[in-house]
């Protein structure tokens, strides 16, 4: 802690602005340059960790991360800014004044939220972890992080009256050995996290404006009544389920949110959906457009929202590729165009290669478990075209059977 409230202070900010762009070959130079300068042992060694936590963390928080502390566990499970923009949006438009954050981590969404005026009382269990939280929230000083259990915090007298809210992010990673970059294994278990599930539903009954963080793998079946259960990607990868209750609440039910860098945020909700996606039962069902569904929007369970709106169909139950004749883009889909459908056997996908003069292929499959090298051995192929034409092929399932599809982005 004694080396935190050093990088945080003016002279180590100093210093932490002087160390060139992180590079493995030179840490050691770097190190004994440091120290040659005065710097104590622990105060260099704290610095290159962060200077190469910083160069990891600009994927997350873009410049931000250039005054910004960091803890590898902390960065890992730490909310992507645009995605924690977007919770502190939610309290903000609820005029909540001060959000208890549980759980703060390294202090991402206290971040934000301090940014839109809002006062952020953070606690979290690790000294070190509540510490970094802290000096993060050094530009605003009415907010604070301090070491803390989520189960000890008092909210006062009546909060919703109070415009207090509360945002919980429980630990999911157990504690034990950590890996070579000092991470500690991930949970996907409700019942593992800390605080926990029971915990989260007793804030939220005291707390009419709480939001929690989950994994993406959270069970359909566990969402409690009256609130948004909101799974959200970024660049076609699902980041996190968050649920709302009260007046964070903006639609009810499944909600999936598909963010990217180069495109505006979509919501996809279930009155945008067939509440059962139609499935195609052969190939004749094949048309000439092929989705590939976002995988927030397959994990919230709204696939029948591609179906509804593209007349399509499913290939089959729970492969989130949706089949479909009419000329329709989406933004919550990848489309491709469609050239040839076949049932898929190595030989059968190996002849139309060498027939066609395929010598590159990409490989895209889902609903169907195969090796990709030992299947580039068995078709004789490479990802490189070489002298020959390069195709993508989709592997899936269509009525049950495994199918070959060629196809092109469209």
């Amino acid at each position: 802690m004694s080396v935190v409230r050093a990088l945080a202070a003016p002279e180590g900010q100093e210093l932490l602005r002087s160390l060139p762009p992180y590079d493995d070959s030179s840490v050691l130079t770097l190190q004994n340059r440091l120290r040659s300068a005065g710097h104590a042992p622990e105060l260099a060694a704290a610095a290159l960790t962060q200077q190469r936590l910083r160069a990891r963390a600009t994927a997350k928080f873009g410049e931000f991360a250039a005054d910004m502390l960091f803890t590898p566990d902390g960065l890992e499970q730490a909310t992507r800014l645009e995605v924690a923009v977007a919770h502190a949006h939610r309290f903000s438009r609820a005029s909540l004044a001060t959000v208890h954050d549980l759980g703060c981590g390294i202090g991402a969404d206290s971040v934000t939220l301090s940014s839109l005026g809002v006062t952020v009382r953070g606690v979290d269990s690790d000294p070190v972890t509540a510490a970094v939280a802290d000096a993060n929230l050094r530009p605003w000083p009415d907010s604070r992080a301090r070491l803390g259990r989520a189960e000890d915090v008092r909210f006062g007298v009546d909060p919703g009256r109070n415009r207090v809210g509360a945002w919980l992010d429980p630990a999911r990673r157990t504690r034990g050995v950590a890996d070579v970059n000092g991470r500690t294994r991930r949970t996907f278990r409700l019942d593992d996290i800390s605080p926990s599930w029971a915990f989260v539903q007793e804030v939220a009954a005291a707390v009419p404006a709480t939001g929690v963080k989950l994994s993406p793998g959270f069970d359909h079946a566990a969402i409690p009544a009256g609130t948004e259960a909101q799974w959200t990607s970024w660049a076609g990868d699902v980041v996190e389920c968050a649920l709302w209750w009260g007046p964070l609440v903006m639609r009810r039910g499944r909600t999936a949110r598909v963010m990217g860098p180069d495109t505006a945020p979509v919501v996809v909700d279930e009155s945008m959906a067939e509440p059962v996606p139609r499935l195609a039962g052969s190939l004749d069902d094949v048309g000439p457009w092929l989705h590939d569904v976002d995988k927030a929007v397959i994990r919230a369970g709204l696939v029948g929202a591609v179906t509804r709106a593209t007349g399509g169909m499913e290939s089959d139950e729970g492969t989130g590729y949706v089949l479909a004749s009419r000329d329709v883009s989406l933004p919550y889909t990848r489309r491709y165009a469609v050239h040839e459908a076949m049932p898929f056997t190595v030989k059968t996908l190996r002849s139309w290669l060498r027939t066609n003069g395929v010598t590159g292929l990409t490989i895209k499959k889902r609903g169907v478990r195969l090796d990709d090298e030992q299947l580039r051995r068995d078709l004789r192929i490479g990802a490189k075209a070489g002298d020959g034409e390069q195709a993508t092929v989709v592997l899936t399932r269509v009525g049950g059977s495994p199918v070959a599809l060629v196809v092109s982005p469209a």
